[in-house]
């Protein structure tokens, strides 16, 4: 049973900093996309950044810039290293594994929509003050 558990989140105030840690436990798969993704409240839920097994990253155009994903195999742990942060990033930040990506098309990619990431952790919170 594959289980991903965030943590990381809280309040900041604009310009402010977080870093999110999702663990992962319970799967083997030789390779995968992992991402970060966010939903507001009222609004459909976003992808922020994927990260392939093969390393090729993505971001959303909104957080270019500021934001860096990052893995560490040896703990089995994705990041999100989240800088300048800004009121319009306030949300809930999910996890979530795609163990079928990445795919190749003109180069390794991962999946921008939440369809087709099968496993997902609980979320955790941000929130950014102005």
């Amino acid at each position: 049973q594959v289980q991903l558990v965030e943590s990381g989140g809280g309040s900041v105030q604009s310009g402010g900093s977080l870093r999110l840690s999702c663990v992962a436990s319970g799967y083997t798969y030789r390779k995968y996309c992992m991402a970060w993704f966010r939903q507001a409240p009222g609004k459909e839920r976003e992808l922020v950044s994927s990260i392939s097994t093969y390393g090729t990253t993505s971001y959303a155009d909104s957080v270019k810039g500021r934001f860096t994903i990052s893995q560490d195999n040896a703990k089995n742990t994705l990041y999100l290293q989240m800088n300048s942060l800004k009121p319009e990033d306030t949300a809930m930040y999910y996890c979530a594994v795609d163990p079928e990506g990445p795919y190749y098309g003109r180069g390794y990619y991962c999946l921008h929509t939440p369809v087709g990431y099968n496993y997902w952790g609980q979320g955790t919170q941000v929130t950014v003050s102005s």
